[in-house]
């Protein structure tokens, strides 16, 4: 679901001066534990109003590598936890399958700066300077990000620099985000072009029609087994890159999650954003959250696509956004962000 996405200062949002800026500890580890430490090695400025600092976290299985943008000024301030989507995509927004770089998470994390509000993102275990924490893949499970992003949340509310944290979750961060939310009780939760169903009926519903008959009738007999706990033998080998025998543990930990059972469990504030020419999300899966979820703030945001920016439905400008970091993050979305973050405990 997440196709993925380093940026230009212009593209950064200023909000307006006189905008009113409003602004999750336990966990059970289930495959390790974690000790947890934040190395400032460095400071670089990247403007007058806030400055970038390297930070870790480290875990049984190796380190976990992140960016610290800290507004200036005196603290406490407010943070947000960013959680990248799916497959190879960094801290930043950008996927190594592509070849150019849009940079969407960078954006809204320095436009989050600007506004006073200080955030973490990171590459996931696996991805980019992470790679070295990633387990063998028969190995890897839904849970292992689960447990990553509750322990950063655990991190940042014992660093008296900051007031609150809030956990943005992007795609498939989004299902990650919620259930560390749910966990930790985070002060609020953010999910952006998150689905409202179980990865495995999506999975359905974007293959249905593009693959052959035989072919798509084969994909559902294998969604069946996963989806009820069972790995099968039985993968032709156009699937096999979809569902190799490595990947079905993973694949079966996280189709057993259900994001609107998940959101209506979190007792924090809510807020739901999705753009309206998102090619892989609908706004469907926006309200389903939400109806899940009465108390939640929806916003839809009109013409932003699943990579933050304002591109019409248009195919080929569509493919362009996800390389293009000269695209600046929807103005609209990160006012309802910043206005949304809680401050004040």
């Amino acid at each position: 679901m997440g196709i993925a996405r380093h940026e230009a200062q212009q593209s950064v949002y200023n909000p307006p001066e006189n905008l009113c800026i409003i602004r999750y500890d336990t966990t059970i580890m289930l495959l390790y534990s974690i000790c947890i430490s934040v190395l400032l090695v460095f400071q670089v400025p990247v403007s007058s109003g806030f400055v970038q600092e390297p930070t870790t976290l480290t875990t049984a299985t190796g380190v976990i590598h992140g960016t610290l943008d800290l507004p200036s000024g005196t603290g406490p301030f407010p943070v947000a936890l960013i959680i990248a989507g799916s497959g190879p995509t960094d801290r930043d927004g950008n996927s190594a399958m592509l070849t150019g770089k849009n940079n969407s998470l960078q954006m809204l994390a320095q436009s989050l700066a600007v506004a006073n509000i200080a955030s973490v993102r990171f590459d996931k275990r696996g991805i980019g300077a992470s790679a070295a924490a990633g387990p063998k893949e028969a190995d890897l499970r839904f849970e292992n990000y689960v447990d990553d992003a509750v322990a950063w949340v655990k991190l940042l509310r014992d660093d008296k620099r900051f007031s609150t944290v809030t956990i943005i979750g992007h795609s498939e961060g989004a299902l990650i985000g919620a259930i560390a939310a749910e966990r930790t009780h985070a002060n609020a939760f953010i999910s952006v072009a998150g689905v409202g169903r179980c990865a495995g009926l999506v999975l359905r519903e974007q293959l249905n029609g593009k693959l052959p008959a035989q072919l798509f009738q084969a994909n559902e007999k294998i969604l069946r087994e996963l989806e009820v706990g069972r790995t099968t033998q039985d993968v032709p080998p156009a699937l096999q890159s979809m569902y190799r025998a490595s990947v079905q543990p993973y694949l079966i930990s996280w189709f057993k999650y259900n994001p609107v059972e998940i959101v209506a469990s979190i007792k924090e504030p809510i807020l739901i954003c999705q753009g309206t020419t998102d090619i892989q999300v609908a706004v469907e899966e926006a309200e389903a959250l939400k109806k899940a979820a009465p108390t939640a703030k929806l916003v839809i945001v009109q013409g932003m696509n699943h990579v933050l920016k304002s591109v019409p439905a248009d195919p080929v400008k569509q493919t362009a956004s996800y390389s293009d970091p000269a695209l600046p993050i929807n103005p609209e979305l990160m006012k309802n962000i910043i206005e949304f973050v809680p401050r004040a405990k």
